[in-house]
């Protein structure tokens, strides 16, 4: 079983062995899994240059660790279980020795159509059992797959099969999502016209049968079907490739964040077990889609080292009722909730009595991810949805870490609405300014650059096929540390909040302000939904904040609202922080992963008619809306 943390003082006692020897700490919580050949040595690191090796010379498969070792006391328990997007479709439960069944057909399957070790083959799949399966098997026979969301574009999908040279797609003819239905195959075909590599496309009938339209095509059950009843295992170095995963794109061209097989998996297995103090058996439901990391890390990976059971959910929070998340709780008895504060926030505006009908009594830790959460939305999702009795863990982390970095860990550590909190053992967490030095914890509150000093297990090891580029958005603007990218307060208890990418930390007249602050107060106004701030260039004050902001359609938006925000920001954070210009729009450039993309709305206020990629945007048809709402209010 993964070592856990049990009391507060267990956490600073291993917190402190883990930063005077990470590699003696993280060698015992290595040896809980199972290993086909013990590593040479723990951890090799030179942070300037991009080399992070830990457990070099063990090698071990995930899948071993996921399924193989669970079966002889656990084979008959549920591994996935699987909530459809309409509620009277019949489910489905995968129990271990099923899904590892499963598991082994598809790598022999996949195997036969010539996939090999060190293979890319990419998914594009939505939330069904065979995405877990897909996965898995790939995992097995040593490709490293490439989960790309079902909700991307042609374009976007081309994009990152090129880029990761995949042999091999798999897809599915298509799927519903809430009230909509996607044509997936049709989005898949478009983007294999300028993707040569691909040589096989296996297509699961998930919404009809499917009949196979050319030779490079094959259907999932036949594939499943040909394959073996058995598939061992292949032997995967510690440092070898996992998989690749793309950052959303809000940055420029996607990257291919890198993440290897043995520190991965010994950081899946111990930030869940530990962060949300699960046990074996229990039920955990993840509301990510595995096309973004949350949904590999703590929707798949995670649960099955743990022995626990994880939920796939195929739809979406408010279809056909607002209720259907704490609908799926109560049906399957679900002892942990982790899911975004988009989500929480959207299903708050709908009201408290919809939860309020709910009892979910099994519930007992709730999770948050994605995003800091405001105080607003972690206190309804308290009262509301965890009743009071379960804690919330307020998680930060990265595509790029991993897994979870920084978070109460349920029960155990102090829990602050709005704060991650502490960093986890083997997470050494520093705030730098703008030389790059440390910024000493002297005062109640210190704010700067978040930094890493020493990597930890789950750490990506590259950007695929560029580490130059892994070791320039990283590591060069802070030698010796890894750059998050994100800005962060710490208080005299060693709490961190984070207030968000240093790019939206605005200088006015001399005040940073952190723009997830001022989003903060504007979002407890009880008319706004969502808002997103940027800074932009001001002759006097050198940058001013400006304000976009979302209000529910039904209401009646009165002028007077602007000046009501105003004072608002005024009165939580000061005057300093007051927006220069509140601009009432009906949506936000925002990713499928829910991200605002905040430099397309930099480039509107700019004026620029080239906004850049924005082939990751949930609602292209947006950017106009809110260009014609600034162009009116100049």
């Amino acid at each position: 079983m993964i070592p856990e943390i049990t009391t507060f003082n267990d956490y600073i006692k291993q917190w402190d062995e883990a930063s005077r020897d990470p590699a003696g700490y993280f060698e015992k919580i290595a040896r809980s899994f199972t290993w086909k050949k013990n590593w040479e040595k723990t951890l090799e690191f030179d942070l300037k240059e991009g080399h992070i090796a830990w457990f070099k010379g063990g090698f071990l498969n995930i899948t071993e660790n996921c399924l193989d070792r669970h079966l002889a006391e656990r084979g008959g328990q549920p591994a996935l279980i699987w909530e459809p997007n309409d509620p009277r479709e019949k489910n489905c439960v995968l129990t271990y020795r099923q899904l590892w069944s499963q598991v082994c057909r598809m790598a022999s399957g996949l195997k036969k159509l010539g996939v090999k070790k060190g293979d890319r083959v990419c998914i594009y799949l939505p939330m069904i059992p065979e995405a877990a399966v897909a996965m898995l098997a790939c995992a097995r026979l040593g490709a490293v797959h490439s989960v790309v969301f079902a909700g991307f574009s042609p374009t976007a999908l081309a994009d990152r099969i090129r880029d990761a040279d995949c042999s091999v797609l798999i897809t599915a003819d298509g799927f519903s999502r809430g009230d909509k239905s996607v044509p997936l195959k049709r989005l898949a075909d478009e983007a294999l016209q300028v993707c040569p590599s691909v040589r096989h496309v296996v297509v699961v009938s998930r919404s009809q049968p499917y009949a196979i339209q050319s030779a490079r095509e094959v259907g999932w059950t036949d594939l499943l079907e040909r394959g073996e009843e058995t598939f061992p295992a292949e032997p995967m170095e510690a440092e070898d490739p996992f998989f690749i995963l793309y950052t959303s794109g809000s940055t420029g061209k996607p990257k291919g964040v890198l993440h290897t097989c043995g520190g991965y998996m010994v950081w899946a297995g111990f930030t869940l077990r530990n962060v949300f103090q699960t046990r074996p058996g229990e039920i955990f439901f993840c509301t990510a889609d595995v096309g973004w990391v949350t949904g590999h890390t703590y929707g798949l990976y995670g649960p099955l080292l743990n022995g626990l059971t994880t939920v796939f959910f195929e739809g979406v929070p408010t279809w056909p009722h607002p209720g259907r998340l704490w609908e799926i709780v109560e049906k399957y008895g679900a002892q942990v909730l982790y899911t975004a504060p988009t989500a929480i926030r959207a299903l708050e505006m709908l009201g408290s009595e919809i939860p309020d009908r709910y009892a979910m009594p099994s519930l007992r830790v709730l999770g948050s991810v994605g995003e800091p959460i405001n105080t607003d939305a972690w206190l309804w999702y308290h009262r509301h949805v965890g009743k009071e009795r379960c804690p919330i863990v307020d998680t930060w982390w990265q595509t790029e870490t991993g897994g979870i970095l920084i978070s109460t860990l349920a029960g155990v550590t102090p829990s602050v609405p709005a704060w991650a909190t502490l960093p986890l053992p083997g997470v050494q967490p520093v705030l730098l300014d703008e030389e790059g030095r440390e910024v000493p914890n002297e005062a109640a509150h210190t704010q700067g650059y978040l930094c890493l000093k020493s990597p930890w297990p789950g750490m990506m090891r590259s950007v695929f096929g560029s580490h130059q580029r892994f070791v320039d958005t990283y590591l060069r603007r802070f030698p010796g540390y890894y750059f998050t990218g994100d800005g962060a307060l710490r208080n005299a208890q060693g709490h961190y909040r984070i207030i968000g990418r240093v790019d939206d930390v605005v200088n006015v007249s001399g005040h940073r302000i952190g723009t997830g602050e001022v989003e903060d107060a504007l979002n407890m106004h009880d008319l706004v939904t969502e808002s997103a701030v940027v800074g932009m260039p001001h002759p006097v004050k050198g940058e001013a904040l400006h304000a976009f902001v979302l209000c529910p359609p039904s209401q009646d938006v009165s002028q007077g609202l602007k000046k009501e925000l105003q004072d608002l920001v005024a009165q939580k954070i000061g005057r300093f922080a007051v927006p220069e210009k509140i601009f009432i729009v009906p949506g936000l450039p925002k990713t499928r992963s829910g991200k605002i993309m905040r430099r397309i709305l930099r480039k509107i206020l700019a004026g620029e008619r080239d906004l850049g990629d924005t082939t990751s945007l949930l609602d292209p048809a947006v950017v106009e809306t809110i260009r014609q709402t600034v162009w009116a209010n100049q």
